[in-house]
């Protein structure tokens, strides 16, 4: 169970006290946010630029965000090891912020995701029958199953942090939002929920031992004919400005506001009854021995760097603790050339790779 079992066991106490219908025991909210507060004190959940390999995980990561040109830093991220104090499990997060008060509403999300997720996982288990600590070797119809599990807890999750958000009298969101890519990593399976444009890109093996990229979410714009079709139907418009070329943007009815590059995003009340969701692509993936690392990275990364080339980058990078920093600062130098006066935008990636052991030279030396 890992270094927080008590937390974990008032989780599980809570919902099956709920399920039997007592009013007794914690909260299962309440008992999730204890544990990222202990989390974070124990050092397995980072919120900042830096690293988390904890010893006897087949987990590591690499965090680093860079402030843009644009004003404050309103990306953001989170790295959540043992995740629900389990030992196979890692949670990570990348939020972009946007609007006149991005950054509040990035951090908010940020703080609130894990914990609700982590409640909604959990009382989804305690109504099934599947076990979280299942054999290896668990057929296909038990994966799909586990799958589920985490494809409903997120919808729950995404669902209830918008409505929360909507509430909050704290932070003003009608004209601010934010994004939100996260990968929940069980064991071989990874689970990867995306609201927004941020995106993942898996680093796999192919049969000649080169690593290749391979995408793993949609970039959620407004140029995509689903996404544009269900604007359009809700009377929201999509258009590119004149003096933006390509870059296609989420209108009001009758208003020149509030001029959104996604379609899907969290807060931004002021489009929610024109199109604007936050329901999130809920995906997953069977980790195999090809598989070496994931990139989560906000459009910062993306604007200016391939799929291929972020790849490329880190393997490139000797020391894997300096990944996600080297990857972030190849993009800066490619907005400079490629992106001449237009300002910079906040930058920020996660590497999570999926074997502790190697480095990513001599993996890449054993694959050729």
């Amino acid at each position: 169970m890992g270094h927080f079992s008590s937390a974990f066991n008032r989780l599980a106490k809570s919902f099956a006290t709920k399920r039997s219908g007592s009013s007794d025991g914690c909260n299962g909210r309440e008992a999730a946010e204890t544990m990222a507060k202990e989390a974070k004190k124990n050092h397995f959940m980072l919120h900042s630029s830096g690293t988390i390999n904890v010893d006897g995980s087949n987990n590591f990561a690499s965090l680093f965000s860079k402030k843009g040109k644009k004003g404050v830093n309103q990306d953001c991220c989170v790295v959540w090891e043992e995740f629900g104090c389990q030992e196979d499990m890692i949670f990570c997060g990348i939020f972009d912020g946007h609007g006149p008060w991005g950054h509040f509403v990035a951090k908010r999300v940020r703080e609130s995701m894990p914990p609700s997720l982590l409640c909604n996982w959990q009382e989804t288990l305690s109504q099934t029958s599947l076990d979280p600590d299942v054999d290896v070797d668990i057929t296909a119809e038990k994966k799909q199953h586990r799958f589920n599990i985490w494809k409903h807890s997120y919808l729950k999750t995404c669902a209830a942090i918008d409505r929360e958000l909507k509430q909050n009298r704290k932070i003003d969101s009608f004209f601010s939002g934010t994004t939100a890519l996260s990968i929940v990593r069980q064991g071989e399976l990874i689970v990867i929920a995306n609201v927004g444009d941020s995106r993942a890109v898996l680093a796999t093996a192919s049969d000649d031992g080169s690593l290749v990229a391979v995408q793993l979410t949609v970039d959620f714009k407004p140029s995509l004919p689903q996404e544009a079709e269900r604007i359009e139907e809700c009377k929201g418009r999509v258009f590119c400005l004149e003096d933006e070329p390509g870059v296609y943007r989420v209108w009001l009815p009758d208003e020149e506001s509030p001029g959104l590059a996604m379609s899907r995003a969290f807060g931004d009340y002021c489009v929610k009854e024109y199109g604007l969701i936050s329901v999130p692509e809920v995906t997953h993936r069977n980790i195999t021995s090809k598989d070496q690392f994931v990139v989560l990275a906000t459009d910062g990364v993306w604007d200016v760097i391939s799929n291929q080339e972020a790849v490329d980058i880190v393997c490139s990078t000797e020391d894997r603790t300096e990944c996600a920093k080297h990857l972030v600062e190849c993009a800066m130098r490619a907005w400079k050339r490629k992106r001449r006066g237009i300002a910079m935008d906040d930058i920020s990636a996660i590497c999570l790779f999926f074997h502790s052991s190697p480095s990513l030279h001599e993996v890449h030396a054993t694959l050729e």
